[in-house]
């Protein structure tokens, strides 16, 4: 074969190659338009948001929605379970919740004079946590292994979880009476920390309108399936991330770890979440690999909550903690491509 022949094979297989990386990411790209558009027929002008919340749906994680009430949180949460063919669970927490509750226990039948376990509500692809520091720290702890493990275990007995499944939990941050601040270890389950926001005068003029007449979460259909839900997952896994990248994400943790104005830094979990969910953005903007402004965009969200500052009033934490998360990505030298 001459060498003409050589370099016109070369180029027929990079051409095929690059036409199957287009048709790959094109395939998942206009299943995820597709969700994040319904998403939106029901949730005015917070695309960012929406996009934050599918970041963390893409890579089988779970958010937690901080601001006050009447913004949109639990909205969220019903736009997403009604856009995907699967199973849906609304959770209010109250201090008088008990663990039981949530992940099911075991009840004596009569007719077959053995106990059979009952199901709790945590079993559902969309799970929705609502005001969950309302609850007592032990019965917060009732949702580590599942949120974590995707499962539960009742009785010595261990039973897995739907698959997909997702938790979105909101809080008001602004209400301290009959609270109950969230364990490090429970906001460490978490993959992003996102505060929805006032929509802006052009949508809450939209919002006014539609709700006159309708709720339009009311009319929201299913877009996608569990099935394809999981099939974004696992390409979400597949998206390569550079070395480059990982020392980068690794250069923030270890400078929290370092940080004068902390007593705890991120950890290696929180490292990995940040990767996580650097993979998640790169598949929702189209591409097969991560960037470093994946990072630096993701990286307030990602951990911000899961570092302590040695001395802060309560009232403005979250404030203090996305502050220094800031400064330390100012400080860190970004990857050169």
């Amino acid at each position: 074969m001459s060498f003409i022949h050589i370099a016109e094979c070369g180029c027929i297989t990079l051409f095929f190659t690059k036409l199957r990386y287009n048709g790959w990411i094109m395939s998942y790209t206009e299943l995820i338009n597709k969700l994040e558009n319904n998403i939106s027929l029901a949730v005015f002008g917070k695309q960012p948001l929406v996009r934050r919340c599918l970041v963390a749906l893409f890579a089988a994680e779970h958010v937690l929605l901080e601001d006050v009430p009447g913004v949109g949180k639990t909205l969220m949460a019903q736009a997403i379970a009604k856009s995907i063919a699967g199973d849906f669970r609304r959770i209010q927490f109250t201090p008088d919740l008990l663990p039981a509750d949530i992940t099911g226990s075991s009840v004596y039948d009569t007719d077959s004079k053995a106990f059979r376990f009952v199901r709790g509500a945590i079993f559902a692809n969309i799970v929705l946590a609502d005001e969950i520091n309302r609850t007592t720290p032990r019965t917060q702890s009732a949702m580590l292994e599942a949120m974590n493990e995707r499962q539960v275990s009742v009785d010595g007995t261990t039973y897995p979880l739907p698959n997909p499944f997702m938790v979105i939990a909101t809080e008001n941050p602004m209400e301290f009476e009959g609270t109950y601040p969230l364990p490090e270890s429970q906001l460490d389950r978490f993959l992003l920390r996102v505060s929805v926001g006032y929509p802006d005068r052009h949508n809450e003029i939209n919002i006014l309108k539609t709700h006159q007449t309708s709720r339009p979460i009311d009319a929201l259909r299913p877009v996608l399936t569990s099935e394809q839900i999981v099939e974004i997952q696992q390409a979400v896994s597949a998206i390569r991330v550079d070395d480059s990248i990982n020392q980068y994400i690794l250069d923030i943790v270890d400078a929290t770890r370092a940080h004068e104005d902390l007593l705890v830094g991120v950890s290696t979990r929180g490292a990995i979440a940040l990767s996580r969910a650097v993979q998640s953005q790169a598949l929702l903007e189209g591409r097969k690999f991560a960037v470093p402004d994946d990072v630096k965009s993701l990286a307030v969200s990602v951990l911000a909550h899961r570092i302590v500052p040695k001395s802060v009033l309560q009232s403005n934490q979250r404030r203090m903690e996305e502050s220094i998360i800031e400064r330390i990505l100012e400080t860190i030298p970004v990857p050169i491509s």
